[in-house]
């Protein structure tokens, strides 16, 4: 068995966040690269977070379920890319909330499955310590990681937690596996690891491309109960409507974990990812559904997938997630009453 040290590499330093200093001691001019800390999970003395609000960085240094699903590599550099856009984000949250950064998760031999176990039990660690998980990506493989983190966390509390996956993503990413997991199994795999746990499977993807998904996988949805919004029925519906079906699912939900495959939005907005969209979603209409999912009180965790800095022009791409993490960040302090006031 390969030790967690082998593939989990926390920081050494911060210099990936570094940017513009204001003010060294007006708290109110501060970025998030003045306040974000190191958290190395190897060391066992660390005790729980008990203060208001920590959420914890890590990112998951992976090409090999892109390359093993023949997409364009490069979203192995993903994590640092992101880094470096939200490392001069202001704060707007009380100086009470705690950013860490926690490193990487790697996977340089091949050995994705491994590399995603690892990345689970990551996951676990960070939810044992009563921190809220952002993963940067990476292929989206780092899905079925993540989740395997999850349920082993949210089972070791509960005797049959009904975890929601909510999935934004023109891809259904449902595809078999006999020959391994890659970037479009993740949550075919997902669903049966929660057949042979007894645990429902419940999964709603907003922003499906019919020209992204065969028949088989249509169907593969309807079998396992998948709820899906068309990317054009997103645009095309209603508030209320949406607003009804996205409840409905939450409702059946004691948890949710929120994953973001860069590739749902135009590639007007997202040009740096593995499979490119001609059309998708206008990223504005993905923050009103974040914001409504955070807002519910039930997101345990989150990530972001598929940045990938190789095809990124300008970075236009890893500043898309940086708004992102800001929103998912600045909704999670709302809800605890930790966001400041402008005024």
């Amino acid at each position: 068995m390969v030790s967690i040290s082998d593939r989990y590499k926390p920081l050494e330093n911060l210099d990936q966040w570094h940017g513009r200093v204001d003010s060294e001691d007006n708290y109110f001019a501060f970025r998030w690269h003045q306040c974000v800390r190191p958290l190395d999970l190897k060391v066992d003395a660390i005790g729980s977070y008990n203060g208001p609000l920590g959420i914890a960085f890590l990112g998951f240094q992976s090409d090999e379920g892109i390359r093993r699903n023949k997409g364009r590599g490069g979203a192995v550099n993903g994590p640092a890319s992101i880094r470096h856009e939200l490392a001069n984000l202001p704060c707007y949250f009380d100086s009470s909330v705690t950013l860490f950064d926690a490193g990487d998760v790697i996977c340089e031999d091949g050995n994705l499955e491994e590399s995603q176990r690892q990345l689970g039990l990551m996951v676990e660690r960070l939810l044992t310590l009563n921190l809220f998980p952002i993963l940067l990506g990476g292929g989206h493989e780092i899905a079925y990681g993540h989740y395997q983190g999850l349920q082993k966390f949210l089972t070791s509390e509960e005797a049959r937690p009904r975890i929601g996956i909510f999935n934004f993503d023109a891809h259904f990413d449902l595809r078999p596996y006999s020959s391994g997991g890659n970037s479009g199994t993740m949550f075919r795999q997902i669903a049966d690891l929660s057949d042979a746990s007894g645990l429902p499977f419940l999964y709603y993807c907003a922003g499906v491309q019919r020209y992204s998904n065969t028949i088989e996988l249509f169907r593969t949805a309807e079998a396992l109960g998948v709820k899906y919004k068309l990317a054009k029925d997103l645009i095309q519906e209603d508030h209320w409507q949406l607003s009804e079906s996205i409840g409905a699912f939450v409702g059946q939900t004691d948890h949710l974990y929120v994953t973001v495959c860069a590739d749902v939005f135009s590639s007007a907005f997202a040009p740096g990812v593995s499979a490119p969209q001609p059309l998708g979603l206008d990223p504005e209409l993905a923050l009103k559904i974040l914001k409504r999912l955070i807002r519910s009180g039930k997101v345990i965790s989150f990530d972001i997938a598929e940045v990938s800095p190789r095809f990124d022009k300008d970075n236009i791409t890893a500043s898309l997630a940086k708004v992102i993490i800001f929103t998912v960040v600045n909704t999670l302090c709302q809800n605890r009453n930790l966001l400041l006031s402008v005024d």
